[in-house]
């Protein structure tokens, strides 16, 4: 009896084997692309009536929250590469905010362009800005580097060509190349450690910079979510009757003839 249950459950195995393997398709998948869809006003030309009128009591009270202003933009900000107004804003904020676990300014902060997901226009801040700006859960880490791994670091930003940065200038070739690095106006020095100021995320040595996750200590205070520091950057600007401004002075430029760095690895 044992024998012959045995045999038909061999033989069903045998079989789904069999369907299974007949299934397969002729083709297979080559290759898997993604981007980024705009979530905008271009999806509200035909909305749903029933939908609309579910939501409209909850719609109030985020509107009630996210319609809150905040400041006053000076002028349309925008992420681009090498520098631009709102990389350099997002990273200059990062590097003060440090001062709350080091008692003064990073000596760098390090932004990725891919972390900043909107731009912001001249007039008021709200905070459904920031939380378009800013949309992760972020938070601030504050990192000790040695020289050498700061250069690397600043190797690996040249490869991108450029990120958002604050506390260094660097000079990067259009095909990549890191030409020349300074930190507060000084050559990196090998011998020496530089602190740092990111976020959690690049830390860990993602988004093309692994050298962050090189560092030395990292501190990873509490209550730092970068989209709450920004928006309490923009508090204090606007309780000092200030517009949050932000500008391009050539913290990232790219040269046509260059020296390159040597890095050690």
């Amino acid at each position: 009896m044992k024998k012959s249950i045995l045999k038909t459950a061999c033989g069903l195995l045998l079989g789904i084997g069999l369907v299974v393997a007949s299934c397969r398709p002729a083709s297979e998948v080559a290759y898997v692309g993604g981007g980024r869809v705009a979530m905008d006003s271009t999806w509200d030309v035909a909305p749903d009536a029933d939908a609309v009128a579910l939501l409209a009591p909850y719609k109030a009270q985020i509107d009630s929250v996210m319609g809150k202003r905040l400041g006053t933009a000076a002028m349309d900000m925008d992420r681009e590469r090498p520098e631009s107004l709102l990389s350099n804003l997002v990273a200059d904020v990062l590097r003060e905010a440090a001062a709350g676990v080091l008692g003064h300014p990073a000596d760098v902060a390090v932004m990725n362009i891919g972390g900043i997901r909107s731009s912001l226009a001249k007039g008021d801040i709200t905070v459904k800005d920031v939380y378009e700006i800013l949309p992760f859960e972020n938070a601030l880490c504050v990192l000790t580097l040695k020289g050498d791994v700061l250069r690397q670091l600043f190797v690996e930003m040249a490869v991108r060509g450029g990120e958002g940065l604050s506390g260094a200038r660097l000079k990067i070739t259009a095909d990549g190349k890191l030409s020349e690095a300074t930190v507060a106006g000084k050559p990196v020095d090998d011998g020496r450690t530089y602190t740092v100021a990111t976020i959690d995320y690049l830390a860990e040595g993602n988004d093309g910079m692994p050298s962050l996750a090189r560092a030395e200590e990292k501190t990873f205070p509490a209550d730092m979510v970068l989209r709450d520091v920004f928006m309490r950057y923009v508090e204090r600007q606007t309780a000092a009757h200030r517009a949050v401004t932000s500008s391009l002075d050539g913290r990232i430029s790219v040269v046509k003839t260059i020296s390159l760095i040597d890095v050690k690895e």
